[in-house]
């Protein structure tokens, strides 16, 4: 299996710090509003990529954090009359809602930087320490980039040329820098704001050394892969690395992988053009599974432009898969035979080929393009291959290769309404079994649930029998 990886701008082949595992760390949003479909590129695409090492065999630790302190959630709490935390509860819960709905699964650990203060603290008294940092005359601390020499590695910029390229905030005591390339561990309060007790002032941590702290309490002093955005490279994962490898004094990760840019109709997505779509936007208009598929068509390091022409299409793709996972999954039902035909043998070769065509291009730095190619050819086969003649053994063969591939990019090769029933079917197996333990309590709240879905039981001789109302 090969990664581009940023720091090296080449191609490697992926050899994990410990045999069959992979600790991976990528970078959440801040929660002040509603996600947007650029902070969804990131999380479908290394949703995917865990989900490849899953299928290969791996067992994965995935770390991604909520920045739930940051000036944007602290404007729009002065904004609404509350307070930060509760403009970052809420957002968490939306931002968790939109994952659901785009099929991205939960984080090994969702950490968030205002239950990893402590930890901050530590680190940046580790920096001082080992002389990588300095407190200014107002309690502001500062990392000394100057301290560590390989600054600048991973986005491939010389220290001379960095100044105007950062974006850090400005904030009390900017004065009090060394140079104007050192960056921001700690800052002092300013009215209206939380804070935080330290050895330096009260305030709270720069933005860029939650992640270092996160990364190593959760996953250790080296990990195998940080990704996130292509737009995290400079200057917050230059900061990160800066920072961990100065304080561990071990290499923080070996692989780094960034999603390039999402534009809007061949302009860069921006509220002030007026081309901004939040993923709860999107689906007002479509299944989340179509902005996930959409999402997958294009190789993640190319730009990825959204349009509702190209939406479109993609919800067509997309149908034309499910529907023909709905075909199989019928003809399985109806099928006989459990040993295939000669001929249905080498279609059967013909869809494992297939399979190594998905493989192969998934191991090439998780091109997901070329894979959803190879599952349209499998498509293409089944379509023009089984029929009400063919064997049980060979539809199921072909059911379940599609649903298991589709499975590792995250899709879902059910309508929602099948979906649905076979929800209902296991809540209603769940009440027969809580009424044969005698567990009443648990199967009138089962039924109060299916009510609530809008599922009626009725409880008839021939056994438990459902409708919609």
């Amino acid at each position: 299996m090969k990664i581009f990886n940023t720091l090296s701008r080449r191609k490697e082949e992926f050899v994990s710090l410990t045999p069959g595992e992979v600790k991976m760390y990528v970078c959440g949003p801040t929660v002040y509003n509603l996600i947007h479909i650029g902070n969804a590129r990131p999380m479908i695409v290394f949703d995917t990529v865990r989900r490849y090492f899953e299928y290969k065999g791996y067992t994965v630790r995935y770390v991604s954090n909520f920045t739930d302190v940051d000036d944007k959630i602290i404007k729009k709490a002065n904004e609404e009359g509350v307070d930060a935390d509760t403009i970052s509860k809420r957002y968490i819960a939306e931002c968790k809602k939109d994952m659901e709905g785009m099929n991205v699964k939960p984080a090994t650990v969702h950490p968030l930087a205002t239950e990893e203060i402590d930890g901050m603290e530590d680190m940046i008294e580790t920096l001082i320490e080992k002389n990588h940092a300095y407190v200014a005359q107002d309690g502001t601390v500062y990392f000394r980039t100057s301290s560590f020499k390989e600054y600048g590695k991973l986005s491939h910029k010389n220290l001379e040329d960095l100044q105007s390229g950062f974006r850090e905030i400005k904030v009390t005591g900017e004065e009090g820098k060394e140079d104007p390339n050192d960056f921001v561990l700690w800052k002092p309060k300013k009215e209206g704001e939380p804070y935080w007790e330290s050895p330096w002032c009260e305030g709270r941590p720069g933005w860029h050394i939650e992640c270092s702290v996160m990364a190593k309490k959760y996953l250790g002093d080296q990990i195998d892969i940080h990704a996130g955005g292509e737009d995290l490279i400079f200057p917050h994962h230059e900061n990160e690395i800066a920072q961990s490898e100065s304080a561990n004094e071990k290499p923080f990760a070996t692989y780094w992988m960034h999603n390039a840019f999402l534009n809007i109709d061949n302009r860069k997505m921006s509220k002030s053009l007026g081309n901004f779509f939040t993923v709860r936007e999107i689906g007002e208009k479509y299944d989340l599974q179509v902005l996930r598929f959409f999402m997958l068509s294009a190789h993640y390091r190319s730009p990825l432009n959204f349009s509702a022409e190209l939406m479109e299409a993609s919800k067509n793709a997309l149908e034309r898969i499910i529907t023909c996972a709905g075909r199989l999954r019928d003809l399985e039902q109806k099928a006989a035979g459990e040993a295939e035909t000669c001929e249905e043998q080498g279609h059967m070769e013909e869809a494992d080929g297939f399979r190594r065509k998905y493989e192969a291009a998934m191991e090439d730095d998780f091109n997901t393009a070329d894979a959803i190619a190879a599952i349209f050819e499998l498509v293409k086969l089944a379509n023009s291959t089984a029929d009400e003649n063919s064997t049980k053994a060979y539809v199921s063969y072909l059911k379940g290769m599609l649903e298991e591939l589709c499975g590792v990019l995250g899709l879902i090769t059910q309508k929602k309404e099948e979906a649905l029933d076979s929800q209902v079917e296991e809540m209603i197996a769940a009440r027969q079994k809580a009424r044969k333990e005698k567990n009443f309590a648990l199967a009138d709240q089962i039924r109060a649930q299916l009510l609530e879905m809008g599922i009626v039981l009725e409880d008839t001789r021939e056994g438990v029998k459902w409708k919609r109302v």
